[in-house]
């Protein structure tokens, strides 16, 4: 008789971990059959046949992302689709492009927010990026979205507020790519995404810097560490008494936004994206006092050869989620 109470003790233990077990199994199965759809998506040939399976896979990711383990469970879906969570857990971006015959991009993803009482709540990413003007201007919603696949979640602290800022890239069209730096904020208790944020100093109408380039080009962008020349004002005593503020550089080692520049090929070719190309500089964003500050000439232009030596401009590389064309896959 006194054996009974320890077996139901025993049963009731076991009921959560077989719960979690289930649920875990059902994930695995929502992934597996992602997988499956996402490689038609990519690797189809027709343009009917991606974008069947897109709209699939983009109804199926939204029901598993609303299940219970959904917020702890690691998606492995390949590099064609981008996972990506914020270093605090605050949020998770799941993005990808599909690719038409035509050579042109569409943009879909996810957002999945951890709100002020602790729940998820997910937003569909609607790719709007053809029918906004003046992006580099704008703040836009999850229904109004700039199409990228996001690749770094960028975390930065100043008096007690957090910000975010993404980095994302994505091919346009059979003639240009482009990558941007969007910062995201979170607005009210349901932590509603916002892109785009005055968050750059001097730049007054900047809400995100865009970079539109040849589709054959190689640009930059990543965030790193490396030496910046910073400026600060101190305040020194002159003749008579007199007070006066010079401006002091001092090199330190910070993590920053490194970015090319880029500029058409050759005068009279501004504004046609197909003909960018870098111009050999680089620059950097240094967040600072709470805004993202521009640095330009951020390498190999500085005066102090000592400085120069501790770095090199970083080498260029393809983006972590390059696109297969759908005929490569075949």
């Amino acid at each position: 008789m006194r054996m009974m109470p320890i077996i139901a003790c025993l049963l009731a233990a076991a009921v959560p971990l077989c719960g979690a077990a289930q649920r875990s199994e059902e994930m695995a199965r929502y992934q597996a059959d992602l997988l499956n759809l996402f490689h038609t998506v990519f690797h189809a040939p027709t343009d009917n046949e991606r974008y069947n399976a897109n709209e699939q896979a983009v109804d199926l990711f939204r029901e598993a992302l609303q299940q219970e383990d959904a917020a702890r469970w690691q998606w492995q879906l390949g590099n064609e689709v981008s996972t990506l969570a914020s270093p605090d857990d605050r949020f998770r971006l799941i993005t990808w492009a599909v690719a038409r015959d035509n050579g042109e991009h569409e943009c879909f993803g996810f957002v999945s927010v951890t709100d002020d009482e602790g729940l998820e709540t997910v937003y569909t990413l609607h790719d709007k990026s053809d029918d906004i003007p003046n992006p580099e201007e704008s703040v836009l919603s999850s229904d109004n979205w700039y199409g990228s696949v996001y690749q770094t979640i960028i975390e930065t602290k100043h008096e007690g507020r957090t910000y975010y800022t993404l980095l994302g890239w994505t091919a346009v069209n059979a003639l240009t790519q482009r990558k941007v730096i969007e910062p995201i904020v979170f607005k009210g208790s349901k932590g509603v995404p916002q892109f785009g944020q005055n968050l750059f100093r001097r730049e007054k109408n900047r809400r995100r810097k865009v970079l539109q380039y040849a589709s054959t080009a190689m640009v930059n962008l990543r965030y790193d560490e490396q030496y910046v020349r910073i400026y600060h004002n101190e305040k020194k005593k002159g003749r008579h008494g007199r007070t006066y503020t010079v401006q002091v550089p001092k090199d330190n080692r910070r993590k920053i936004i490194i970015f090319d520049e880029i500029g058409p090929m050759v005068q009279g070719m501004e504004g046609l994206f197909q003909y960018y190309v870098p111009t050999g500089t680089e620059q950097a964003y240094l967040f600072d006092d709470g805004k993202w500050v521009l640095q330009k000439y951020a390498f190999g232009e500085d005066p102090n050869e000592a400085l120069n030596k501790e770095f090199e401009p970083l080498p260029k590389t393809v983006p972590a989620y390059q696109l297969t064309s759908p005929k490569e896959g075949q």
